[in-house]
């Protein structure tokens, strides 16, 4: 039994000095052609966990959040109710002006702020969200 013992610290052992020889080799071998260091891995957002496949954050669907965060859009809460097709040009700018004054990898979060406080986005508007949450995602 200690025979076996030996044999394998002794295999681990001399495995460990190859790889470390190895890494040595291909760090000095790089440093001669001038090569740039490895990428470190990468980080993952603040704003993703990375424990989905599908970021919760990027996601339209009030279902995944019942928080209702407010984006400065308090004066949207009277539309409460009207269908996406009843808005005006006046009141679809309004929609617009909170929409390109916030942060892109915030409109996913507004819109879903939205559904919860029963605020359907205008018709003139939903192509703009979409794209905006669409180039977020790719």
């Amino acid at each position: 039994m200690l025979i076996i013992t030996l044999i394998i610290t002794l295999i681990l052992t001399i495995t460990g000095i190859i790889l470390y020889v190895a890494n040595r080799y291909k760090q000095k071998r790089a440093e001669t052609l001038g090569l740039p260091p490895e990428p470190e891995a990468p980080e993952i957002p603040d704003e993703c966990c990375g424990q989905h496949e599908v970021c919760e954050k990027d996601s339209l669907l009030a279902a995944v959040s019942r928080d209702i965060e407010y984006y400065d859009d308090e004066e949207l809460d009277k539309w409460r109710g009207t269908p996406s097709d009843q808005y005006d040009d006046e009141q679809c700018a309004l929609f617009r002006d909170v929409l390109y004054t916030m942060q892109s990898h915030e409109v996913a979060g507004w819109v879903r702020s939205l559904q919860l406080r029963g605020i359907e986005l205008p018709d003139e508007v939903k192509d703009e969200v979409l794209l905006i949450v669409g180039e977020r995602r790719s």
